[in-house]
């Protein structure tokens, strides 16, 4: 199946992104998709949260929005995969072409905005993923939205988490995707305080309570920052995800191109996403976990990620560029770069570059 893959990349690639990006789920849901022929070496293993990750590698929100392919992903030797953002009600997202291709820095940009096909449609599939008896191993998160005409986002967020408590490993709130108007400004203080309020009392609600994670920007100022480590250790959430794509631009990127708005991601957000996940690891000084995301292409950039703060790592945009077997190398360079460093696992290396 990875030579099938392989004899498609160019193809694929020949297609507008987002016509491949669906091409390359219904390939998967199909039974299309590669498996990883090796097992986990153990150095990778992560516990966290009372979880067990074979290992810390997994795909980050936004390529299965509606778990359409959760079971063909963490079959490619995943450790856990986060299906969303998901919103209450299914909307169609922004006007199209909404993703652009940045080949020759490894990147994209994306104004998706939350398309999804809502709460009910991702319940009943993972219901029937459940129900099956079927399912791969690894951990599912569960990334929640609001809708974008929501007059009440607290209670958009609320309705995910009591929609799918039960469903998920995890849940992530997501409010720092660059898209949908007025979203970002929901890591501030205030608002914050009043989201994760709600946010918390639905798990409280629920009958099941899985951690429960944020999402941040990798945009934040460092004043920003601090308030969002004072408030999510004070809301007794259980960690944050650094971070979302980013709306800067850095130099040498096509003038053509860096004009388009959205998010970026790939290649140029892994120095940037990195120095904000290093530094919101200060901030929190061990008390709550992260999970590094931005960038991610190689076992050195895992490896990095961990050494500042990271317990878990996501990928998603390398993926695209380099094909299924991509997760199978980020591993085992990541497995020698631990144990060539003295590292019996991964919690061992988690912050290594601040002690």
């Amino acid at each position: 199946m990875s030579l099938l893959f392989a004899l498609a990349a160019p193809v694929l690639k020949a297609l507008p992104p987002e016509t491949a990006h669906r091409a390359t789920i219904t390939a998967l849901k199909l039974g299309l998709g590669p498996a990883a022929a090796e097992a986990d070496d153990p150095v990778l293993a992560v516990t966290l949260w009372g979880r067990h990750f074979a290992n810390p590698i997994g795909l980050a929100a936004g390529f299965d929005k509606d778990a359409e392919v959760v079971d063909p992903m963490l079959r490619l030797g995943l450790g856990f995969v986060e299906i969303g953002s998901v919103t209450p009600r299914a909307q169609p997202g922004n006007p199209r072409p909404r993703a652009f291709r940045l080949p020759d820095h490894q990147a994209l940009i994306n104004r998706y905005g939350f398309n999804n096909r809502g709460h009910a449609a991702a319940v009943a599939r993972l219901e029937a993923r459940r129900l099956n008896g079927a399912a791969a191993p690894g951990l599912l998160g569960i990334n929640v939205g609001r809708n974008k005409d929501s007059r009440d986002p607290d209670s958009d967020y609320a309705a995910g988490i009591r929609a799918f408590a039960r469903l998920a490993d995890y849940l992530v709130v997501n409010i720092s995707s660059p898209n949908t108007p007025g979203l970002r400004a929901m890591q501030s203080r205030e608002p914050l305080q009043r989201l994760l309020a709600a946010a918390t009392a639905a798990r409280a609600d629920a009958t099941a309570r899985p951690p429960l994670l944020v999402k941040i920007a990798p945009d934040l100022t460092p004043e920003d920052l601090e308030d969002v480590a004072e408030v999510a250790l004070a809301a007794g959430i259980d960690g944050l995800i650094v971070s979302n794509t980013t709306i800067a631009r850095p130099a040498g990127l096509p003038p053509d191109l860096a004009g388009e708005p959205g998010g970026l991601s790939g290649k140029p957000l892994m120095q940037p996403s990195t120095a904000v996940l290093r530094r919101m690891a200060k901030l929190l000084a061990g008390r709550l976990p992260l999970v590094g995301v931005g960038g991610v292409a190689s076992g050195a950039d895992a490896y990095a990620k961990i050494r500042a703060g990271a317990s878990l790592v996501q990928l998603y945009t390398a993926l695209a560029y380099r094909g299924p077997g991509l997760v199978g190398e980020i591993k085992r360079d990541l497995a020698g770069r631990l144990r060539a460093d003295g590292f019996r696992s991964v919690a061992e290396a988690v912050g290594a570059d601040l002690r």
